[in-house]
């Protein structure tokens, strides 16, 4: 039997590392932020301890060792996460033809109102969008008034607005008739989670629209120069709005205990599929992504990362039939979700 080399030694010790650390990473959507805010930073790169074990898995099994294993049991164990990570799935085509529902999901960051894009028909742009994609509803975040975005084709909305000489906040647009609608404030914060009780089809239904507290990691800081004070700096940041979105997540689930409705949530939750505020804001229903979606499904216009923080969830009696994240429609540092579902 040939001599292990050292280098080879190395590699697998350094592999069972990641393995360990990949096995207590599957704890973390059950750790509150406020005791644990370190930890839920580490949600951010599980997604890269996932790949990590793979490259492992691989290199072993080619090498024709039986090395591959403790990556091989991480995986298996962690195919529930990968799939919030990736969907394996073709994308399938959507029926507009039957009693389906549909419904559109956008951050629209104030319709460019501060010329972050240089395009000058953004309002526009995503008004000839959704009238293309006639979704049944529509809920925009960071959505704010504008002459030239107008939705009469929608008989039925809610909006929130706030604010002074700015106004800012959420819509819900409907073909269904509103019966009810409210909003869900957060303490110290201007985000919000604002819902509306639709009838359709002689059911009720409740639909959420969300925008939880932002991380505020800027195209502009994450290309500034790593150094420790920046690191500490970015990784307070994270921190601080984790520990707040589990304060509006725990909000947000007071709601759903007082519901009788089926709901629908969706809209900008600013973390990802691997934390404690996804498993809370989620609870029993279904993420729309991994039952029809395809690919990494990033929803945030952001380089150097698939980032998904927009979702849709759909109540675990629905059939989802169709999901996608456009990102070949860029009017706002988000892409467009879309989803339909039967009841």
């Amino acid at each position: 039997m040939a001599k292990e080399s050292r280098a080879s030694k190395i590699l697998y010790a350094i592999n069972k590392l990641v393995a360990l650390v990949s096995l207590a990473a599957y704890a973390l959507p059950f750790l509150a932020p406020k005791l644990f805010p370190f930890l839920s930073v580490l949600t951010l790169g599980f997604p890269l301890l996932l790949l990590v074990n793979f490259f492992f898995f691989a290199f072993w099994v080619l090498q024709l060792k039986k090395k591959f294993i403790p990556s091989a049991l991480i995986l298996i164990l962690g195919v529930t996460f990968i799939t919030k990570f990736y969907n394996f799935s073709d994308t399938k085509d959507r029926n507009t033809e039957n009693d389906e529902i549909s419904l559109l999901s956008y951050n629209v960051r104030l319709f460019n109102k501060y010329e972050w894009l240089p395009s000058k028909t953004v309002p526009q742009d995503i008004f000839d969008f959704i009238a293309i994609e006639s979704p049944s509803i529509v809920c925009l975040q960071e959505y704010a008034p504008s002459k030239n975005f107008n939705l009469n084709s929608y008989p039925y909305k809610y909006i929130s607005l706030h604010g002074n000489k700015v106004k800012t906040g959420q819509a819900i647009f409907s073909k269904f008739p509103i019966i009810n609608k409210d909003v869900i404030g957060f303490p110290n914060s201007n985000n919000n989670v604002i819902y509306a009780d639709l009838v359709i089809h002689s059911d009720t239904v409740r639909v959420y629209s969300m925008h939880l507290q932002s991380i505020k990691i800027t195209k502009d800081l994450a290309e500034a120069e790593i150094n420790e004070e920046n690191s500490k700096h970015i990784f307070n940041r994270i921190s601080s709005a984790f520990t707040e979105q589990q304060l509006q997540s725990e909000l947000i689930a007071d709601n759903y205990a007082s519901c009788n409705y089926k709901k629908v949530m969706c809209g900008d939750m600013n973390n990802s599929a691997f934390s404690y505020v996804y498993r809370t804001i989620k609870d029993d229903m279904n993420d729309a992504f991994e039952k029809a979606g395809s690919g990494f499904g990033r929803s945030y216009n952001f380089n150097y990362y698939p980032a998904r923080i927009d979702y849709i969830f759909l109540d675990k009696s629905f059939e989802c039939t169709y999901f996608k994240t456009d990102q070949s429609f860029k009017n706002s540092d988000h892409f467009p979700l879309l989803t339909s579902f039967k009841m």
